[in-house]
């Protein structure tokens, strides 16, 4: 998915693609881009673990992302685009805000799935159309016409079906589950959206790149 810049609904092949597990170490030259760096790992694949895939378009059930009736309730962002950004993770404000451009989501457990907080600043509508498309594991398409850049919390939650499975017996140093909270369930990502941001997700159909897996090696050639 790294190598390909796709998401999981876009990529298709054996189940043991999606258990196996590996440790990889590679080393990038500084100053590669991303796009350099996906052209690297698809040649690692390649070389190392013997893929051969081909792409496909195959049509998905996905969601416009359009105003609502009643308009936008996203703000323009008073972030100076001339500031520069300070190192490492978005940096937090006294009131739990953000005070630099990113995006960052709290999750509390609650019995049956999660409460989640995310928190955007400075930005553009394809972060939360990515942010949108993550939760429901499929495209959603930008039909808002909003060219800015945004600053904008939304609350929802997670069903327990949508989480990952919990780690095997014996690994980590965790105590166990994580406390459940007694907070009632956010609202579902669709009534989240309409509701909090003046948005609203529309049902429809598009063509959209697939990559088919057609050969991969469980053993990975020897260093």
């Amino acid at each position: 998915m790294t190598a390909y810049n796709i998401k999981t609904y876009q990529l298709s092949g054996s189940e043991w693609i999606n258990t196996e597990r590996y440790d990889i170490l590679a080393r990038v030259p500084a100053g590669a881009t991303k796009e350099q760096v996906g052209v690297m790992w698809q040649k690692l694949l390649a070389e190392r673990f013997g893929v051969v895939l081909h792409h496909e378009s195959k049509e998905f059930q996905v969601e416009e992302l359009v105003i609502d009736k009643g308009g936008s309730k996203l703000n323009e962002t008073n972030w100076d685009p001339a500031s520069p950004l300070p190192p490492g993770p978005p940096q937090r404000d006294k009131n739990g805000g953000l005070a630099s451009p990113g995006q960052i989501a709290m999750i509390a457990p609650r019995e049956n799935g999660v409460n989640v907080h995310t928190i955007g600043k400075a930005q553009p509508i394809s972060q939360l159309t990515a942010t949108i498309g993550n939760v429901l594991n499929r495209p959603v398409v930008d039909k808002t016409g909003l060219t800015g850049k945004y600053d904008y919390t939304i609350d929802y939650a997670l069903d327990q079906a949508f989480l990952p499975p919990p780690p095997p017996p014996g690994n980590g140093t965790g105590s166990g589950a994580p406390p459940v909270s007694t907070s009632e369930p956010a609202p579902d990502i669709t009534a989240a959206v309409q509701q909090q941001l003046g948005l609203r997700l529309v049902p429809s159909k598009a063509m959209i790149d697939v990559v088919i897996v057609d050969k991969a090696e469980k053993v990975p050639t020897a260093n």
